[in-house]
């Protein structure tokens, strides 16, 4: 039956479908809803699809759905399970290849003590070494259960039953597995091993050598993930060394899923969120240059002293060395503003600033400089993330800074003064680990309606006499699928109407507010 949530995959393009998908998501997360949402949709996909063999294999809303929701709740429990082994990966930089035509002996030497290494050689060494790989990921892997979000395990548990009960014929018996399995390994742990970058397990991608490593790993993983059903049928034979692990691995997978979706639904409270990020885990690490600005003072080039800086959602730390046990400490409910400054405050380029409040109410300001534009970009972003729900946000800010008994942006000589600019709350949104902002996702919601509201007057009211027309003679006839053909057309313009209805209201509303004239009480109304 139509709803408006099929009404809207209907007007999204393939190519903007994923980025809907994860604003549903976020939405659907912060109402404590995205259990039952995710249920709907899957439930929908299964019920449509006809063979097997073809479950969750298109982009569809409830296919991208499943894997934005899999990176925003379940990126955290990703890095504990994979991080060690990622940079095991990484430090130990091996030499693997197992495609003949693809084996580069030059680049082998140190597999051999004799000298450069045969074929024969490079290809045992490199099943061995990827061998070990594999068992330490699949070990980590089938041993997490207890470190799944529940949330995600009682999802797997609906995805479980509802396939089960479409396809309970005993040749269909593992396409349950496979349906978990497909979205687990071959659309969150595989795409992490092959770019690590991507879900924020490294801070850069891999080098050549490394990157083929992981490549091969991924291929492994990603026939796992199907229990071994097409092994031998790819063009890859090359493969072949890693078939016995890869069986015996079946076994251990379906155990695995037996065990994740063994979980009490109604011990699960799914409760709003509004973040992603758990207090303990590190958002964003690195080096960075600082300087504290702590009453009149002439700032010097100088001033600012290399620290080693740690983001959490609960503080920025900091220290002289990652090894030093002592650090000072920003907390971030302090944090009331984070902003670039002006590059001849100091003259330095890529400098940001980050200003508290502290009990008291007074403000103090830490100025930090990054190496390059991106890493600025990326630190103001990070630190904006976690500390968007803050109270008592700053609604302007100084971009120069106080030197000379003025400050360098608006010449104010009072070092009090408010701010000569408008602050800056915007994050990446688009990004799994952005922050659940409800205002912002429904923005984007509208916007998808807005673009898609003539595809929708066009094929559910325009055409509406002659769906009636279509449908009138097979109703003289009482065929019963006719009646209830109607009666779901009727259902689709009755929503299709509604939902046109909304935009229209939405966009007087935004016309409205665009055409008010700045006044006292909102000084700093946005032109768009």
């Amino acid at each position: 039956d139509p709803t408006t949530l099929t009404l809207l995959e209907e007007v999204t393009t393939v190519e903007s479908r994923q980025d809907v998908a994860m604003t549903l998501v976020k939405i659907y997360l912060g109402q404590g809803l995205v259990v039952p949402f995710l249920d709907y949709l899957n439930t929908r996909e299964v019920h449509s699809t006809t063979d097997p063999n073809t479950l969750f294999r298109s982009n569809s809303l409830a296919s991208k759905a499943m894997e934005q929701f899999m990176k925003a709740v379940g990126m955290l429990y990703l890095h504990e399970v994979l991080k060690p082994i990622i940079n095991r990966i990484f430090e130990e930089r091996k030499y693997v290849e197992l495609d003949p035509c693809k084996i580069d002996l030059n680049r082998s030497r140190r597999i051999s003590f004799k000298g450069s290494a045969s074929e024969a050689e490079v290809r045992e060494s490199s099943v061995g070494l990827l061998q070990t790989y594999l068992s330490s990921i699949m070990e980590a892997i089938v041993s997490s259960v207890s470190q799944c979000p529940p949330v995600m395990r009682v999802v797997f548990k609906q995805l479980h039953k509802r396939v089960e009960d479409q396809f309970p014929e005993p040749e269909n018996e593992d396409v349950k597995y496979l349906a978990i399995s497909g979205f687990f390994f071959l659309r969150l742990f595989a795409p992490a091993i092959l770019t690590p970058k991507l879900f924020q397990l490294r801070d850069h991608h891999a080098d050549t050598r490394t990157s083929r490593t992981l490549l091969l790993l991924a291929k492994a993983l990603q026939s796992v993930g199907n229990l071994g059903l097409q092994l031998g049928h790819g063009k890859e034979q090359w493969m072949t060394p890693l078939h016995p692990i890869i069986l015996c691995s079946v076994a251990s997978v379906k155990d695995f899923l037996d065990k994740l979706i063994d979980i009490d639904h109604d011990a699960v409270c799914e409760a709003p969120q509004r973040a992603v990020f758990l207090p303990s885990v590190i958002v964003k690490e690195g080096f960075l240059q600082k300087h504290k600005s702590e009453g009149p003072q002439l700032l010097k080039r100088f001033a600012f002293k290399k620290r080693y800086f740690w983001l959490s959602s609960e503080s920025l730390s900091y220290a002289k060395s990652p090894e030093w046990q002592v650090r000072s400490t920003i907390l971030i409910t302090h944090v009331c503003a984070v902003e670039r400054v002006d590059e001849n405050a100091f003259q330095l380029q890529n400098v940001m600033q980050v200003i508290t409040q502290d009990t008291d109410g007074q403000l103090h300001t830490t100025y930090l400089q990054c190496k390059n534009v991106n890493e600025l970009n990326q630190w103001l972003s990070a630190i904006r993330k976690v500390s968007i729900y803050n109270e008592h946000m700053l609604p302007s800010f100084h971009p120069g800074a106080h030197r000379g008994s003025k400050w360098t942006c608006c010449l104010q000589p009072d070092r009090t003064a408010s701010g000569c600019s408008r602050t800056h709350s915007a994050v990446t949104l688009g990004d799994w680990s952005d922050p659940l902002d409800p205002d912002a996702e429904t923005q984007i919601i509208y916007k998808e309606l807005l673009q898609g509201r003539d595809k929708l007057r066009k094929q559910y009211l325009e055409t509406q006499e002659l769906e009636a027309a279509k449908q009138e003679e097979p109703l003289k006839t009482n065929q019963p699928s006719s009646v209830s053909a109607q009666g779901r057309s009727e259902r689709a313009r009755a929503i299709a109407a509604r939902l046109l209805d909304v935009v229209l209201d939405l966009e007087r509303a935004h016309s409205t507010f665009q055409s008010r004239e700045p006044d006292e009480s909102h000084p700093l109304i946005l032109s768009s």
